[in-house]
Parts: C-alpha cells; sequence; structure tokens
C-alpha cells in the first residue's frame, strides 16, 4: 500500500460585499510538504459571478487570481512572496484578509497523491 501523506487546503472564494459574508467558490489551493507540492486550480466563470454581484470586476479578479497562481509556483512576478519556500506561500496565501479574493479556513487531510486530491476537491467544492 501506498504511504498517505499529510496535506492541507483552503478553498479560494469570491467575496465582492465583505461586510455581507456572502461568496462564490472559485478554486482550491493544496499543500503537501512530504512531496514538495502547492498549487492551485481556479476558474472564472463569468455570467455566475456577474449575477452574484453584477459591480464585480472581473478583470481584477482574473488578475488577483493569476497572482496567487504565480506566488504558488515560486514564477517570476511572484514578488517577494514568491521567493518564499513552499510552505510560507501557503500560509501567506491562506492569510485571513479582508478582500474581495479570500480563501477558507486551512483543512488537513491525508493523501496518496496530492495532484489528484486537488482536483477532487476542486470537483467537490468549487463545480458542483
Amino acid at each position: 500500500m501506498q504511504e498517505k501523506h499529510l496535506f492541507e487546503y483552503a478553498v479560494i472564494r469570491i467575496m465582492p460585499q465583505v461586510e455581507r459574508e456572502e461568496f462564490l467558490n472559485v478554486g482550491v489551493i493544496v499543500y503537501c510538504a512530504k512531496r514538495n507540492f502547492l498549487e492551485t486550480v481556479f476558474e472564472i466563470n463569468p455570467g455566475r459571478l456577474q449575477a452574484f454581484c453584477n459591480k464585480l470586476d472581473l478583470a481584477e479578479v482574473q488578475e488577483n487570481l493569476a497572482a496567487l497562481e504565480r506566488i504558488c509556483r515560486g514564477a517570476e512576478g511572484s514578488g517577494p512572496i514568491g521567493k518564499l519556500d513552499r510552505a510560507a506561500r501557503f500560509r501567506w496565501l491562506t492569510a485571513t484578509r479582508s478582500t474581495v479574493v479570500q480563501t477558507s479556513p486551512v483543512h488537513p487531510g491525508f493523501c496518496i497523491d496530492p495532484h489528484e486530491t486537488l482536483l477532487r476537491l476542486y470537483d467537490q467544492l468549487v463545480l458542483l
């Protein structure tokens, strides 16, 4: 049997009016230290977001989500946060904030394949 590894995840949410505490799930971030894994998957559904809040700037939301993805990868253009180790980047990405793009509290679990887990969580928590 393959070894299971501790992983942590958070759901990426769009909360157009923070004071109302209403949100839509648009993505997931998964971190697994043992597998050196930190990835995110997200998708903007313009019709759904516009129906939720017609004043939402979709281009700004898309850029903020792209920045999260760059930071996850530690990619060029991710700034000083992108230069941190994976654990520190995950903690920064999932820190509590009062902005339109937020994350849920962090949840732990065990997995064999963190990428497969990322896609399963995305399917369960965003697409359904």
